[in-house]
């Protein structure tokens, strides 16, 4: 079976051609998702990766290259050179480097912000002007250059008794956010990130109020204008179950969440998505890509904690292999600023039966009525002082368990074996009929790679932690 996840807007009419060739930029487990997806849609002949990994390179119809992935101008003269129709940039430092204005330069029809509209992730006092100017609900806060100042804030918001976010201002990897339970560990926080960060270029650091409840993802395909979403999705960014210990980049996640149906997703976009592409366009910096939402479900309704520039890293592992829609169309469509006009019908992702198409209307991505679950494997340090090197075991007998694998920190070496290369190294996808069976396919799977100092989480997904 398969469901509409949320409409856009109207106009129906034929979706671009199918992208022939595609390069996908990083090589981590997110892109070895997209990789894998694209390459597995009828119509697409190669897809390109720079750099890729070693098991990225191990998928059919795709090609690894080696390139660095932050170099624009080294990125779109391969884009010309391997004559590709679409590029999707996958994390955020090429982004943020620029590399997508540089594709675009060139002519390449590319998915992924420019460098200016990336700042909504890259600077997360950006993200709350953004977010003010666009009347968007957001956590109370604001970004300081000095601790003075920023410690007084977190004293005030400390006087609840709910505590205090701190956040460095840049790319910290997921892991620049600190969740502080009084006013002393917020000033500590702050401290520590103005000892290792300048103030040459504005706020360095953001104190927010603390907000209870359930996290949840919301990522829209946006061509600056129109934005169709994917299911929600849950991360999990503790290092340790129940969520304890220090955040890292994701230690799991799972989709559709049963406390976001797609009636709500879709007001999700119309209250935070949306207010958002128009204030940027506004600004003169249409964004162009996959516009993440984070959220806090609370009490009084959602609240926005952060935008990311990208689709997010473990969330789009679970989602991909959900999504009936092809994905290679719906990207150059977003690329070429037509998604307006787009009918987007339904397709098998790779591996799966074929489902009914969706009937002629507005655009909308479709996604199967299953569930899927996605667990972390980092190596041993992280996300402290992650270390690399120890071989890694049972990946044939995790694969046998019905399980995708998705590698980011792994490297195959002239023996076959496959070793650990530092950080979250394997993202462990179970997909079923229900939350519950695919948690129990990705436990099982996950259950058999070991490798030193493994590092995971046990309850992604645990029916203690899914909302009735």
């Amino acid at each position: 079976m398969t469901r509409t996840v949320a409409p856009s807007v109207t106009c129906p009419a034929r979706m671009p051609a199918m992208p022939r060739r595609i390069l996908v930029v990083g090589g981590g487990a997110r892109e070895h998702a997209l990789a894998w997806r694209l390459a597995g849609e009828h119509g697409v002949e190669s897809v390109l990766v720079a750099p890729g990994n070693d098991a990225i390179a191990t998928v059919p119809r795709v090609t690894c290259v080696p390139a660095r992935p932050s170099h624009g101008p080294e990125i779109a003269a391969l884009a010309a050179r391997e004559d590709v129709d679409l590029a999707v940039v996958g994390p955020e430092a090429p982004l943020a480097a620029g590399v997508a204005d540089a594709l675009r330069a060139a002519g390449v029809p590319t998915f992924g912000p420019s460098a200016a509209a990336a700042r909504i992730e890259t600077s997360k006092a950006f993200c709350r002007e953004v977010a003010d100017a666009a009347g968007i609900r957001m956590a109370r806060g604001a970004a300081f250059t000095g601790a003075a100042e920023a410690r007084a804030l977190a004293a005030e918001l400390a006087r609840d008794g709910r505590g205090v976010v701190v956040k460095a201002d840049g790319l910290m990897a997921g892991k620049g956010v600190f969740v502080c339970d009084d006013a002393a560990e917020a000033a500590a926080a702050v401290g520590g990130l103005l000892a290792r960060t300048t103030d040459d270029e504005g706020p360095v650091v953001v104190v927010e109020e603390r907000l209870s409840g359930r996290e949840a993802s919301v990522i829209a395909v946006c061509d600056g204008t129109v934005a169709l979403p994917l299911p929600a999705a849950r991360d999990h960014k503790r290092i340790g179950d129940g969520d304890t210990g220090p955040n890292t980049g994701g230690m799991g996640a799972y989709a559709p969440i049963p406390d976001l149906d797609d009636a709500a997703v879709a007001r999700i976009v119309r209250e935070f998505h949306m207010p958002a592409l128009a204030e940027l366009a506004r600004r003169g910096t249409p964004f162009v890509g996959a516009l993440y939402a984070g959220l806090m479900l609370t009490a009084d309704g959602p609240v926005l904690l952060e935008f990311n520039a990208r689709f997010g890293d473990p969330e789009v592992q679970v989602l991909l292999p959900l999504i009936a829609t092809p994905l290679a169309p719906v990207l150059l469509a977003a690329a070429l600023g037509r998604l307006d006009r787009a009918a987007v019908g339904a397709s098998p992702a790779p591996g799966a039966a074929a489902g009914p198409a969706a009937p002629a209307g507005p655009a909308a991505i479709v996604a199967d009525d299953a569930a899927a679950v996605g667990i972390v494997l980092a190596s041993d340090g992280y996300p402290e002082a992650p270390v690399g090197g120890d071989e890694i075991h049972g990946l044939d007998a995790a694969t046998a368990a019905g399980a995708l694998l998705f590698h980011a920190g792994t490297e195959r070496g002239a023996d076959g074996a496959w070793r650990t290369k530092g950080g979250r190294a394997i993202t462990v996808v179970g997909v079923g009929p229900e939350l519950a069976t695919a948690r129990d396919v990705a436990e099982r799977a996950a259950a058999r790679i070991s490798f030193r100092g493994l590092r995971r989480r046990h309850d992604i997904a645990a029916p203690a932690e899914v909302p009735a």
